[in-house]
């Protein structure tokens, strides 16, 4: 009699085996395919998009990320399609995904903020590993791009970090993006000074210099006129990259042929 039931038992979970395997085998079967014929499709897609991140020149910062996210969003993709092919119900699986989504938002906007603006950044280029920028009142050399940050190196050699939000949304100044910067020098004379003798020492200043471009051409002018004398602006054209020790050359060269001309500076005596 024991013996009986329990071949009973053994015969209804055969049947119920059966029947499972005749209705869901199908699906099942159809869904590991799909399985690994997508895997197959997601590593043959991402190797395309690398050769075309490669003859685009996309940043090496973005390369792997771009990859990481294409392929795990993908696989995700794949998982929800396997499992409606196999009948399983994902309304579980999308709430929880939904709430985990929303807390992840909300504790990490800063962050995500930072890393949008990161990606912007590399993307759009508004500066370079390298150029000279003013930014959050740091001026210096850019010395590396993340996803998160930017590092800038300032000329007295500190580091600094700013957030890449920072960067995205407020000015920024970038004295390398054109190649070549102005340097305005403005000093008065009296009226006794002759203008022409003295445009004649800038000049020949300025033609003696290695560091002053050609193009645009420099110009010196009459900026102020008053009662105790003029003020005379001198506008040269340097490279962009070394401006500050350029700029201070040239300065003590003009002071040199100024003195050396006999022309009076401000404060000394006319002779």
């Amino acid at each position: 009699m024991q013996e009986k039931k329990v071949n009973q038992k053994v015969e209804d979970f055969t049947d119920k085996a059966y029947d499972w395997i005749i209705a869901k085998g199908p699906s099942v079967l159809l869904g590991i395919v799909v399985f690994f014929v997508g895997m197959w499709l997601i590593n043959v897609l991402k190797r395309w998009i690398d050769r075309r991140m490669q003859s685009k020149n996309v940043n090496n910062s973005l390369k792997p990320f771009f990859l990481s996210v294409t392929v795990v969003v993908l696989r995700i993709l794949l998982v929800f399609l396997i499992m409606q092919i196999m009948g399983i119900q994902l309304t579980i699986f999308a709430a929880l995904i939904g709430a985990v989504g929303v807390a992840a938002g909300l504790a990490l906007s800063g962050t995500m903020q930072n890393f949008a603006s990161g990606v912007l950044i590399l993307l759009l280029k508004p500066f370079k590993v390298g150029d000279n920028i003013v930014a959050q009142g740091q001026e210096g050399t850019v010395s590396s791009i993340q996803l998160f940050f930017t590092i800038v190196t300032t000329f007295d050699n500190r580091k600094v970090i700013v957030p890449n939000s920072k960067l995205s949304n407020e000015v920024i100044i970038n004295f390398s993006a054109i190649g070549s910067r102005r340097l305005d020098i403005e000093i008065k004379f009296s009226y006794g000074i002759d203008l022409q003798q003295l445009k004649k020492v800038v000049e020949e200043t300025i033609a003696e210099s290695r560091s002053i471009l050609k193009t645009p051409e420099s110009r010196i002018g009459i900026s102020v006129l008053e009662e105790s004398g003029y003020k005379v602006l001198i506008n040269v054209w340097l490279q962009a990259h070394g401006f500050l020790d350029a700029k201070l050359v040239f300065q003590e060269k003009l002071l040199e042929n100024l003195k050396a001309s006999g022309l009076p500076l401000p404060g000394m005596p006319a002779k």
